[in-house]
């Protein structure tokens, strides 16, 4: 797998291809939890070209790359001292399974220790499945979090925590 799976750090001529993924992965992701309407508000706040933009500045998007083939992506940040806010991890259907998502969150674990980070953070919808696959990788729930979003939507998250130490 580690030879097939490659690494880069996103620039804005990556914006369509993030775009692209997101437009791919978020309904099956968040179809059974999520209305329509609430996903097309949230990919529009959060994956519009300019929404973007602003992301890349701020933080950093590691696209994962499989043959030559961006197949996935996390977006991370330094929120605090010692903590790397984890903001998004995606990974294209079909590639789910293979180890990816783990080998995502290793790369970002050790840029965040690169940076003197001591802990990962991140928001997790409450009644997302991916909640066990962040357990597996060794984080643990801290607290819960209801986040208004606008236009009367909510996201309704645990916040998980993995100690890098």
């Amino acid at each position: 797998m580690s030879n097939v799976l490659k690494f880069r750090i996103a620039d804005t001529g990556d914006i369509p291809v993030i775009r692209a993924i997101a437009e791919l992965t978020w309904r099956p992701t968040y179809g059974h939890i999520l209305t329509e309407e609430q996903t097309l508000y949230m990919l529009t706040m959060m994956y519009a070209e300019d929404a973007l933009q602003k992301q890349l500045a701020s933080q950093t998007f590691l696209l994962a790359i499989e043959n030559d083939t961006v197949v996935g992506y996390a977006g991370f940040e330094v929120k605090e001292k010692g903590i790397m806010k984890l903001h998004k991890l995606y990974l294209l259907p079909q590639t789910q399974g293979k180890g990816y998502g783990k080998a995502l969150i290793d790369q970002v674990a050790n840029m965040a220790q690169a940076q003197g980070c001591s802990c990962l953070e991140l928001n997790v919808n409450r009644h997302n499945k991916a909640l066990g696959f962040y357990q597996k990788n060794g984080f643990v729930i801290v607290k819960e979090e209801d986040i208004a979003i606008g236009e009367g939507f909510w996201m309704n998250d645990y916040v998980m925590q993995k100690s890098l130490v």
